[in-house]
């Protein structure tokens, strides 16, 4: 806890002007709101939010296509975050359909081997952390009626689009520790603001803040790593290999924004075999916000869970709203576990 004071002194000193950073990771959330981060920041250091939370990212279309799935008889085999996201129809939780809760597309693929005469379609949304995974169960040939509805998207493009908004007024970014992990840092260098890799300890998460307003005070703008343990430059070049081996980026719609270029991830042609979409002719299509509930802005850091309305009122972790409120890694299920209790 020393460490963590020297770091926190140095910070309170560097500080002398108005600055906003925004992470891109629900685990930074978590760790931020769990150790009561916030309440001993400088007054004038603002750490927002951003869309890392990749349920909660997962426009309603595409829980729209999940449903669909259960129509049609399939096993949907997802994580548990996923259950009771509110699609227009209700949630995978409340379909009444075959829904099984599994810990990674290894154990749907197992489902589908036990269960041969069951088609069994694996929800596969997550960043570039949980891609590549899924790319090396799909390179080992699993059974026929295995497939993947592929909700994953790419960090990079979703920031592009936040410092070309310009409307959260970031002067840097915290950038996400498992995704850095996997890729690394360098498609990050492009971007000509402040950037920090951090880990998930307070300390962790304190050092890549120092590094951050270092940056700012200096008037350079680089990615630091302050996550070297785990994070290389060039990240696990294996698994990145496998995930482009699989998935091709393509244009596709983020709750809370609009159709990002190049920020998807779907399956390559010669492995449509297992695609969902187009073994069960699933179209994802948008659909249009109708409830007061305001996840879009805190997704784009424009906002605070606390802001909304319905926040811990009509939208509660038992009855969520919006998929903020369901995830483990979203913002709002973070404050309401968290934040909430510190007012």
């Amino acid at each position: 806890m020393a460490v963590g004071k020297e770091i926190l002194d140095t910070l309170h000193s560097l500080v002398d002007q108005e600055i906003t950073l925004m992470h891109i990771c629900g685990t930074h959330e978590a760790a931020i709101a769990r150790a009561g981060l916030r309440s001993v920041l400088p007054s004038n250091l603002k750490i927002v939010m951003g869309p890392g939370c990749p349920v909660c990212i997962t426009p309603q279309g595409e829980i729209d296509a999940a449903l669909d799935l259960v129509e049609k008889g399939c096993i949907v085999a997802t994580y548990g975050d996923l259950l009771r996201v509110p699609g227009s129809k209700g949630s995978l939780e409340s379909s009444g359909g075959d829904v099984r809760v599994v810990q990674g597309v290894h154990k749907a693929v197992e489902i589908a081997r036990n269960e041969p005469g069951r088609d069994v379609v694996f929800i596969s949304v997550g960043f570039e952390t949980t891609a590549p995974t899924v790319a090396a169960a799909i390179l080992a040939n699993p059974p026929e009626n295995f497939s993947i509805l592929s909700c994953h998207r790419l960090v990079p493009p979703a920031m592009a689009w936040l410092l070309e908004q310009g409307e959260a007024s970031l002067q840097g970014f915290i950038l996400p520790g498992h995704v850095c992990t996997v890729m690394g840092y360098e498609e990050y260098e492009r971007f000509p603001v402040p950037q920090v890799v951090a880990g998930f300890e307070p300390e962790d998460i304190l050092l890549g803040l120092v590094m951050a307003v270092q940056q700012i005070r200096e008037g350079v703008h680089r990615v630091d790593n302050a996550y070297p343990r785990a994070v290389s430059r060039e990240g696990n070049v294996k698994a990145k290999r496998l995930m482009y081996e699989v998935f091709e980026p393509f244009d596709v719609e983020w709750r809370g924004f609009p159709v990002i270029p190049k920020s998807g991830l779907r399956l390559k042609p010669e492995f449509a075999g297992y695609d969902a979409q187009e073994k069960y002719g699933i179209e994802i299509r948008h659909v249009d916000k109708h409830s007061a509930c305001i996840c879009d802005k805190v997704l784009r850091g424009v906002a605070r869970p606390s802001d909304c309305r319905l926040f811990g009122k009509v939208c509660t972790p038992r009855t969520p709203v919006g998929p903020c409120m369901v995830s483990h890694e979203g913002a709002c299920k973070i404050w309401h576990l968290y934040e909430s209790k510190r007012a």
